[in-house]
């Protein structure tokens, strides 16, 4: 019931927003190529559904492509990361100067030697997103508490068994934590990647309107962009409320 609401809320001041926005474009008399009104945009995207359509479901395999190797292998990195202390000590500070290079700078590098399909793109979100996952994957990793860990070498279990039933639900709410986040920086490195070098998705959409000066355009892709952001976020709040029901109880 309390999503409902939330939606209900959000829904309702989208709604208002975009009243004012309209009556303050029609009132000030902004022209169109500054500040589109709301209702040229909503025409846009009626008139021209089923090519959005099309390019949004190209840009949300991009995303959805970049998230899901995020979260494996940042996984996969951060569980190697807390089990060696050799490992952590020489490979994260190479991930922390890694990811600070701006991916967009990476992003032609990647177009050489992947071409101008959709791997580039997928890379680019992989590595815009994987930072997420590793750091709050460790943090939930590490901060299983020390009497449940004392417990588990006490009925000695295996490392296996101790792994995927103690400390991997324990770390369970930090791995969605990060994987919501994830999810953001994989739409932006979708977006990035097809700013540098495509001819589908929303990203090429926003690029070749502007080269047109068609702000109606621009803006049609970006609502459409911040639907997906919204809807993304939703399915992975969906996700984390049945795989940590325990949480919920807390929360409310």
């Amino acid at each position: 019931m309390n999503h409902l609401k939330t939606g209900a809320a959000g829904t309702f001041s989208l709604v208002v927003v975009l009243l004012i926005w309209e009556f303050v474009c029609r009132a000030f008399e902004i022209r169109s190529i500054m500040l589109p009104l709301p209702s040229a945009i909503l025409t846009e995207l009626s008139n021209e559904a089923s090519w959005y359509v099309e390019q949004s479901l190209y840009t949300l395999f991009i995303t959805l492509g970049g998230f899901v190797l995020a979260v494996v292998g940042g996984v996969l990195i951060a569980v190697a990361l807390v089990s060696s202390r050799i490992f952590e000590r020489f490979l994260y500070p190479l991930i922390i100067g890694f990811n600070s290079v701006p991916k967009v700078a990476l992003a032609p590098l990647f177009v050489v030697w992947m071409g101008t399909g959709a791997e580039p793109k997928v890379a680019i979100a992989f590595l815009i997103a994987v930072f997420a996952i590793i750091v709050d994957t460790v943090h939930g990793l590490r901060s299983v508490p020390s009497d449940i860990t004392d417990l588990g070498k006490v009925l000695k279990g295996s490392a296996w068994d101790f792994f995927f039933k103690v400390k991997l639900p324990c770390a369970l709410p930090s791995v969605v934590a990060g994987m919501k986040v994830a999810m953001s920086l994989a739409l932006v490195g979708a977006i990035v990647g097809e700013f540098v070098s495509s001819q589908k998705g929303l990203g090429y959409v926003i690029m070749s309107a502007q080269g047109t000066f068609d702000t109606v355009r621009v803006f049609a892709a970006l609502f459409i962009l911040g639907v997906m952001g919204v809807v993304l976020y939703g399915a992975l709040a969906w996700i984390e409320r049945h795989a940590t029901p325990w949480r919920q109880g807390h929360e409310e």
